[in-house]
């Protein structure tokens, strides 16, 4: 893209995060440790025997691919079913502030983890679109359109993916992934552990990682 990185500021959340001294993962398919915090967005039971981790960033082309190929088999077979609880992590990769913007827009208006994974699935599904236009107004336009489509004004909208708040918080995710070692998104961690399989990449692949450690704890 054309676009340069000032460019690409979308209000406090980009200007903040992109001033600040985190180092920030580039987008290549692949940490708070496993305890889970109210930056963390949760799915499925507490109690379920097996967890998955997502890092994942709203810029990130891979990210948009897996979600695409796996997502959907992923939570009616494992998280629906009580036999997977799925965290996802908000991990934002170049242009970051239009990562943190994304996830801002997904957050906004105090969505639900079910609201929030919704709107990210959207994100991901125009991801290219979103870009297309290669200026901040035409993000910016995409973003409210996308909103529109969730129930959200304009106006809810741009004071989201303004609110300086998101800045904090993915920094926040971002320094306390270093357990983990996140190099790119997405990372997969399952039960404490980073996925290193390359199967993880597809439904099938994923789905042997996790009823290989399903049949551990049985």
């Amino acid at each position: 893209m054309a676009l340069g990185r000032r460019e690409l500021l979308l209000g406090a959340a980009g200007v903040a995060l992109v001033g600040g001294s985190v180092t920030l993962a580039a987008c290549n398919p692949a940490g708070g440790g496993t305890g889970t915090s109210p930056d963390d967005m949760i799915l499925g039971e507490a109690n379920a025997p097996a967890t998955l981790i997502e890092y994942a960033s709203a810029t990130c082309p891979h990210c948009a691919e897996f979600h695409h190929e796996v997502w959907d088999q992923l939570k009616a077979n494992y998280i629906d079913t009580g036999k997977l609880r799925y965290i996802f992590r908000e991990y934002p990769t170049p242009p970051e502030a239009v990562a943190v913007a994304g996830f801002q827009l997904a957050r906004c208006g105090g969505a639900s983890p079910e609201q929030y994974m919704n709107r990210v699935g959207e994100i991901f599904r125009q991801q290219r679109d979103i870009f297309a236009s290669g200026t901040m107004e035409g993000i910016r336009g995409k973003f409210v359109e996308i909103g529109g489509a969730a129930g959200l004004s304009e106006e809810q909208v741009m004071q989201c993916i303004t609110d300086q708040s998101g800045a904090d918080r993915v920094r926040r995710v971002v320094e306390a992934s270093r357990p983990f070692n996140v190099t790119g998104t997405p990372t997969l961690i399952l039960n404490g552990t980073k996925i290193e399989d390359p199967r993880a990449v597809t439904y099938e692949g994923l789905s042997q990682i996790i009823d290989a450690a399903l049949a551990q704890h049985s």
